[in-house]
């Protein structure tokens, strides 16, 4: 495929930190499908198929994790940059390693390593992305980290938008390898976060109506669902419920994809965009959605929150689940023998290098591992950690 002159070429990155050596390539790839396929053999992104999405340790099979969360996004990613001409490579790399960084039990863990480290520069799971793949996932013997692509690097940390006032984890990352922080991210990062907002946004209503905390009812308030449903049923007069939910959703996705081609195929046009170098000096953002999209969008993410993340399920077992993390980080500081032997052979002398390392340490769990950890420190498991 002929790449857009927007797109991101891989015969022209601007390389890795650590120079690699040609005789050590496996294989005809470009420097991004290396970065793509170095990311879905890590250790790090098979860790995710054990991490909160939206409901926390479920014991249902059929509910998404980041594993398969990212799969989807990855899936939605594709689909926009093979329309746009970019670099779907790039752009699938992007979206599997997104959500890498996270903690377990997903925001909650967040909330509790953030409070940990309030003193010490705080935790944000997005910088915690660059960390474990620059630095503590390492397979190689020359070097530490995956030893990824400038673009790749520069995608993750920049997909939600340029960073003036990076995390004291992305500001160590970023002066070992600049990574031009106050400028917009490529249109495959652009691509990667909206194909992120796209996939949450539909398939948490998926899990949400599997698991009973959302109700078809409820949905038909929004006007477009309601407009939607009354189309699938119009086509599907005796179709099983079950599949016209799942029509439903399937639509929702078809719609918001469309209208993110278009309107970034508009706004590459009217800004006069000819080159990579033109998107990342550009005064907006030229990936998203229509200002009709947004308003829509909007009114579902209030929907969702107010039905779903917020729900009175939801939040206990949310506020269970900081309570472990928060208990798991206060063992191991007043007592680090607790730790496996290479976290404790390896963990600084002094703060706050100390209580981040920790912190690393519980960042990389699963879910059911803090569990487990959380028993074997207590005596006893966590009550209350599975809401579906």
């Amino acid at each position: 495929m002929t790449l857009a002159p927007h797109a991101s070429d891989p015969a022209h990155s601007r390389g890795r930190e650590f120079a690699l050596e040609q005789s050590a390539a496996r294989g005809p790839r470009s420097a991004f499908q290396r970065d793509r396929d170095r990311i879905v053999h890590s250790i790090a992104f098979r860790r995710l198929r054990h991490k909160t999405q939206v409901f926390i340790a479920p014991d249902g099979d059929h509910y998404r994790v980041r594993l398969t969360h990212s799969l989807e996004v990855a899936q939605i990613g594709r689909v926009i940059a093979r329309a746009l001409g970019l670099d779907e490579d790039l752009t699938e790399a992007l979206c599997l390693a997104h959500d890498i960084g996270h903690p377990p039990f997903g925001h909650a863990g967040e909330d509790a390593l953030q409070a940990a480290l309030a003193d010490h520069g705080g935790f944000d799971h997005n910088a915690n992305t660059l960390r474990v793949l620059m630095r503590m996932e390492s397979p190689y013997c020359g070097h530490e980290g995956l030893n990824l692509s400038w673009e790749l690097l520069e995608g993750l940390a920049k997909h939600n938008g340029p960073i003036r006032a990076p995390t004291w984890a992305l500001a160590e990352l970023d002066a070992a390898f600049p990574l031009d922080l106050p400028r917009r991210a490529s249109l495959e990062a652009q691509v990667a976060a909206v194909a992120d907002d796209i996939a949450y946004d539909n398939h948490d209503i998926d899990d949400g109506l599997r698991a009973g905390f959302l109700q078809l009812d409820d949905l038909l308030v929004l006007d477009a669902v309601a407009d939607q449903w009354r189309e699938i049923e119009r086509r599907f007069p005796s179709g099983p419920r079950d599949r016209l939910l799942r029509e439903l959703v399937r639509g929702q996705i078809g719609r918001m994809v469309n209208d993110v081609i278009d309107e970034t195929r508009q706004r590459i046009a009217g800004q006069g965009i000819a080159s990579a170098e033109d998107v990342r000096a550009a005064p907006l953002a030229l990936a998203g959605f229509s200002p009709a999209m947004v308003a829509e969008e909007r009114a579902l993410k209030r929907f969702m929150y107010d039905r779903l993340y917020y729900h009175p399920e939801q939040i206990a077992t949310a506020e269970r689940a900081r309570e472990v993390v928060a208990r798991l980080f206060a063992a191991y500081a007043a007592d680090p023998a607790q730790l496996p032997p290479g976290w404790r052979d390896s963990l600084p002398a002094t703060n706050p290098a100390r209580l981040r390392h920790i912190a690393d340490f519980i960042a990389g769990m699963t879910d059911r591992y803090a569990i487990d950890a959380y028993a074997r420190l207590f005596g006893e498991p966590p009550e209350g950690l599975r809401n579906v």
